[in-house]
């Protein structure tokens, strides 16, 4: 089997080669992403694997087709860069990785929600003007607040059992509840969870029904204390909404791991670009919002559970077999 991986960072390669080599496979990489322009490197393969937020266009999975390959593996979760509608004409074969490790996503919200609550982005914007004083740092505690998860999957539901070890009462919002949440967390309607929680965490798929599903009315229905945390898709969040809630105080703060218009910045070293940065430069100078260029995945654990389930997939649907994560999802 030859497969031909697009977007490889070096931090892939060790799995990379691994896994090669225990199933005698061809795997060639490259570190630009699949597009029009380098679709042509995949010629000759039985398979490509991708991960990147830029969308694939029409003319890719025709080009795909052409070279005789109807097998396509996300080696990410989210699946909002394909066009589905174009991989069924060409007979294509889409699948993700759905969990490649609840826990690191699920310890990045923790960690956006402890800088929150304890001030520390506002405590060290301070330190490096030699002010030390503690005026405005008071903090809650989480096991007096109620924590709200907007999409209780695998990751959901780990974010879920952490804060709860921590004491925090949580409640969730999903269209599918899970039995085996019922010692962790209470359902609730989607005002419920807006109007209720102290911190609202997001973990729900990038959809046509979840892009800006958090915006002006969602945000002016949480308590002007509220946090909102994003380590799922920049737009399920509506980025003008929440710099408005910010600017007039609708909520306390923002732990964004992910922003709408990240792609093209999140995850390159724009230092000596001439680039326009502002919305970003604008949430940096915030001591109210915590931001990261959508690392919540990058774990060790995680970074080789991608590159494994993905590789995976693309074996068995090459053998003809059948993978549990073939895409749409049904």
């Amino acid at each position: 089997m030859k497969i031909q991986m697009y977007s490889v960072r070096p931090d892939e390669q060790a799995a990379i080669t691994a896994w090669a080599e225990q199933n005698q496979a061809t795997i060639t990489t490259s570190n630009q992403p699949l597009n029009s322009q380098t679709v042509s490197l995949a010629n000759g393969s039985d398979a490509v694997v991708v991960a990147q937020h830029g969308a694939l266009t029409a003319d890719v999975y025709q080009q795909l087709a052409t070279f005789k390959i109807h097998i396509l593996a996300l080696r990410i979760t989210g699946y909002d860069i394909i066009d589905f509608a174009a991989a069924k004409q060409y007979g294509i074969q889409v699948t993700n990785v759905p969990a490649y490790s609840p826990r690191s996503v699920a310890e990045e919200a923790l960690t956006h929600t402890m800088v929150l609550l304890r001030h520390l982005k506002a405590t060290q914007l301070r330190m490096a003007h030699h002010d030390y004083s503690w005026g405005g740092l008071e903090a809650y505690e989480i096991h007096h607040l109620t924590v709200g998860i907007l999409g209780a999957g695998k990751i959901g539901g780990t974010v879920a059992r952490i804060f709860k070890a921590l004491g925090a009462k949580v409640i969730a919002h999903d269209l599918v509840e899970r039995p085996e949440l019922a010692d962790t967390l209470t359902y609730v309607s989607l005002d419920e969870l807006l109007t209720q929680s102290d911190v609202l965490t997001i973990h729900t798929n990038l959809t046509d029904l979840t892009t800006h599903i958090i915006d002006t009315d969602a945000l002016a229905k949480m308590k002007s204390t509220a946090l909102l945390i994003n380590c799922a898709r920049g737009p399920i969040v509506d980025l003008a909404a929440l710099l408005h809630a910010l600017d007039t105080n609708e909520i306390a703060g923002a732990g964004l791991d992910t922003v709408e218009g990240e792609a093209g910045v999140f995850g390159d070293d724009l230092s000596h670009a001439n680039q326009d940065l502002s919305i970003f430069d604008n949430l940096l100078r915030r001591e109210n919002v915590s931001l990261s260029p959508h690392i919540g995945f990058y774990t060790d654990q995680a970074v080789k559970n991608m590159v494994e389930i993905a590789l995976n997939d693309a074996s068995l649907l090459f053998q003809g077999k059948k993978s549990p994560h073939l895409l749409p999802e049904k």
